[in-house]
């Protein structure tokens, strides 16, 4: 995780000695069997709106503190109290001219410079470190492409922001009184890749499985990869796990995302499904896989 960095809610990250996301480390996809027919514009111009602003976190965390989470971050009790004062805790250090805050202290997060309410599409584009970083584009990188091939760039655009926000919606219902900002983008990919499961029913992801001190390259069926992935946030989220991860964000937008797939494909309003490649034997994994 990157230095700095106070206390806040990973919609998807919660230790930053993990490579990649906790609730993403059952398994990794790697690629999955869907070309697609045009240039993903849109998926590569969110993964490069999340670098930008990655890095400008990067660069503005000289004293301790990163003030575009504090003001762009979706913090739920800001959200219901817009004109409050809002105390966030501090995770790390922080210093200015003759004043040092310790971890475990409070300070008073600054406002955005618009109404609260719009942190709910805000949040979606900052991260907590560079695994949540990492992790959450590579997502975007493996399902967004077929998504936006069947949506159209314009409909991919506003489905993914409105993703974004049902994830943040999720994550608001579930603790409204929070004052620990919430950040990421993996609500919106979560409806990314709930729409992927209704739109590529037959896919296969070629996913990467850890096994101890060994891991396991197979083939698996996107509902299969993605439903695990599903059950594993529902499970978090209604045990009421603490981890510091908005596991509601998550649910709320595999739900939505699902949910807006699924009417379009009813009334015919996706473009036609690419046709499927067939599959090879990969020598190396020894298991029958798929090329993309």
């Amino acid at each position: 995780m990157s230095r700095g960095l106070q206390k806040f809610c990973w919609i998807g990250e919660y230790k930053e000695s993990l490579p990649v996301p906790h609730e993403f480390e059952p398994m990794l996809p790697l690629r999955d069997n869907i070309p697609s027919r045009t240039f993903p514009a849109i998926n590569y111009a969110m993964i490069a709106l999340c670098t930008v602003c990655f890095l400008a976190q990067l660069a503005g965390q000289g004293d301790g503190r990163d003030e575009l989470i504090e003001k762009y971050g979706m913090i739920p009790a800001r959200i219901g109290h817009p004109d409050a004062e809002i105390p966030i805790p501090v995770e790390r250090p922080q210093w200015s001219p003759g004043n040092v805050l310790a971890p475990g202290s409070f300070v008073l997060a600054e406002k955005p410079p618009f109404a609260p309410l719009f942190t709910l599409l805000t949040c979606i584009f900052l991260h907590g470190g560079w695994g949540h970083f990492l992790g959450n584009m590579w997502f975007l990188h493996i399902f967004g492409d077929n998504v936006e091939d069947r949506m159209g760039h314009l409909g991919y655009f506003v489905f993914y922001l409105l993703s974004g926000v049902a994830a943040s919606l999720g994550h608001y219902l579930a603790a409204v009184n929070s004052g620990i900002p919430t950040i990421g983008a993996s609500g919106a990919i979560a409806g990314v890749m709930g729409a992927y499961m209704v739109l590529y029913p037959r896919s296969m992801v070629m996913s990467l499985i850890p096994l101890g001190f060994m891991s396991q390259i197979v083939a698996i069926p996107a509902p299969v990869f993605l439903g695990i992935w599903f059950v594993i946030q529902l499970l978090s989220g209604t045990a009421g796990s603490s981890e510091g991860v908005a596991w509601w964000a998550h649910i709320g937008g595999f739900v939505f995302g699902a949910a807006i797939a699924f009417l379009l494909k009813l009334t015919g309003l996706t473009n036609p499904q690419m046709e499927y490649r067939k599959p090879y034997r990969d020598p190396f994994t020894r298991y029958r896989v798929l090329d993309r």
